[in-house]
C-alpha cells in the first residue's frame, strides 16, 4: 500500500501535470470505487477546473472549482497516469479525466480496492477515515506530549498503535518496521512501558524518516510508482522491511520476520530487545 512518502510523490507530480486544467468529462468505468451513482459523479465533476491538490495522511484532496473536492485513497494498488488523448488504456483503469488540454488523466487499480468521493470542500473532514486522522508526522504537528500521552494511555504493541491513522497520519507497514528499528524498539513492546527517551527517539525518527522517504521519491517494494510512471528510490535505503534473514545492518544479527496486527514484521531479535508486559 503506498504509504504518505507515496502518496505525497503523487501529488507533487500530479500538481505539475494537472493543476490549472479543467476536467471536459469524467468516464467511470468502475462505479462500486465511487461514493455516488456514476452518472451524478460524472456531471458534478464535469466542467470543473482542478485548482490545487493536497494531501492529508494517505489522502489525496483534488481541490476543484465551485467548492468541490475529490478524495482519493489509492488503498493497495492504485496509482494515476497522465496519458495522450485516445491512448489505448489498459486493464483495471477505472476512472478516466477528460482533460482541456488534450490528454487524459487515468486512475488504474488492479485490485480495484481504492476509493474516490466527491463532496463540498466543508464536509471533506466528514468522511470516514478522515474524521479521526492523527496529526502529519512533521515537526510541526508531532508533539512530544501529544505522543506520550497517548502512548502511555495504550496498552497496545508499539507496531500495530503506529499503524492506526487515528494516532498518526501516514505510516504503513514498510515505515513503521523502519522506524522502530532506527529506534531499537521491539515491534510487539507494550506503548505504555516505553520510556520518555524512547519516545523522544521514536518521535524524531518517524519525523526524520518520512522525510527522507518523502527526498528520495517514495519506496517501490511491489507496483508503486509515480504520477509519471518512475519508480521510487527509497527502497535501496531500507533497513528492517523485507529483510528477513539478512544480517542487521546495525549488529549482524540474523533479522527475524513475525506477524503483528496482521502485517508481517522484520525486526532484529538483539538490537529491539522488549521490556515490560507484552499482555495487551
Amino acid at each position: 500500500m503506498p504509504e504518505l512518502p507515496e502518496v505525497e510523490t503523487v501529488r507533487k507530480g500530479l500538481t505539475k501535470l494537472v493543476v490549472g486544467l479543467k476536467i471536459n468529462s469524467v468516464e467511470v468505468l468502475y462505479p462500486k470505487m465511487i461514493n455516488l451513482p456514476a452518472p451524478e459523479f460524472e456531471n458534478q465533476i464535469a466542467g470543473k477546473d482542478i485548482v490545487q491538490i493536497d494531501r492529508r495522511g494517505k489522502y489525496l484532496l483534488f481541490r476543484l472549482s465551485d467548492d468541490l473536492t475529490l478524495v482519493s485513497h489509492l488503498r493497495m494498488e492504485g496509482k494515476y497516469e497522465v496519458e495522450a488523448e485516445g491512448t489505448p488504456r489498459p486493464k483495471h483503469t477505472n476512472v478516466v479525466f477528460h482533460l482541456n488540454n488534450g490528454c487524459e488523466l487515468w486512475y488504474k487499480d488492479t485490485r480495484m480496492f481504492g476509493k474516490m468521493a466527491l463532496v463540498k470542500d466543508d464536509e471533506v473532514f466528514a468522511l470516514s477515515g478522515l474524521n479521526k486522522i492523527g496529526p502529519e508526522p512533521t515537526e510541526s504537528d508531532l508533539k512530544f506530549d501529544y505522543m506520550k500521552e497517548i502512548l502511555l494511555k495504550s496498552h497496545r504493541k508499539i507496531k500495530s498503535f503506529l499503524l492506526d491513522q487515528s494516532k498518526i497520519a501516514g505510516l504503513g507497514n514498510i515505515y513503521c518496521d523502519e522506524v522502530l528499528w532506527m529506534s531499537k524498539i521491539n515491534p510487539e513492546q507494550a506503548t505504555n512501558y516505553l520510556s520518555d527517551a524512547e519516545i523522544k527517539l521514536l518521535r524524531k525518527n518517524i519525523i526524520a524518516e518520512i522525510s527522507a522517504a518523502i527526498k528520495g521519491h517514495g519506496t517501490t517494494v511491489h507496483s508503486y510508482s509515480n504520477a509519471f510512471g518512475e519508480a521510487g528510490e527509497f527502497q535501496n535505503k531500507l533497513h528492517a522491511y523485507g529483510m528477513k534473514d539478512e544480517p542487521c545492518s546495525r549488529c549482524g544479527t540474523k533479522m527475524v520476520k513475525i506477524k503483528v496486527a496482521q502485517r508481517g514484521t522484520t525486526y532484529c531479535p538483539k538490537c529491539q530487545a522488549v521490556h515490560g508486559d507484552l499482555s495487551e
